[in-house]
């Protein structure tokens, strides 16, 4: 089992209290079909254990299989540098079936942003960089894959239901539902 190399930190996408007893580390893709399942997954996980859990979201989009994968971890980012990431991500796994530009554009509508910043995000590729490193970072800790969670830094190769990332979870810690 690998351990993750970069501990979650500032510059991460953190849901929860940073200072939660069980940490998950989610590398994904938008386009993912099992990133899709394991998103409600991790949903049902977040209502159970609500401020023991702390979550993060890295991209790892596979762009051979996903073609749509990172222009839609671009609109995430981009909606990030509106302080809205957590909304336009719940969006993208909702709709994971329409993630070309006029559904993203649409959903950056929806969310309220200021669009001509979206659009010039999106033109730019200003976060290409960004979702780079998330991936660079993922494969050097041995992600080839996705979803690919770590528990409390700990590599989870099993089933990504909420009851087998319980589990795991609370190997590393202690923790009881």
């Amino acid at each position: 089992m690998s351990r993750l190399r970069r501990p979650p930190g500032p510059g991460d996408h953190f849901e929860g209290p940073r200072d939660a007893p069980v940490i998950l580390v989610e590398y994904g893709d938008y386009q993912c079909p099992y990133c899709g399942q394991a998103y409600w997954e991790v949903n049902r996980l977040q209502q159970a254990l609500g401020p023991r859990l702390g979550f993060v979201f890295r991209n790892f989009p596979l762009t051979q299989a996903h073609p749509l994968a990172l222009q839609a971890a671009e609109a995430a980012e981009a909606a990030a540098a509106q302080g809205r990431f957590w909304p336009m991500h719940d969006l993208l796994f909702e709709h994971q079936d329409a993630l070309e530009r006029p559904v993203l554009l649409s959903h950056a509508e929806a969310l309220g942003l200021d669009l001509d910043r979206f659009r010039e995000d999106l033109d730019s590729h200003r976060f290409e960089e960004r979702i780079r490193s998330d991936f660079l970072e993922g494969a050097r800790t041995g992600v080839n894959g996705t979803p690919t969670f770590f528990a409390n830094g700990q590599r989870h190769d099993g089933p990504f239901h909420a009851e087998a990332l319980l589990e795991a979870l609370a190997g590393g810690a202690g923790l009881t539902r």
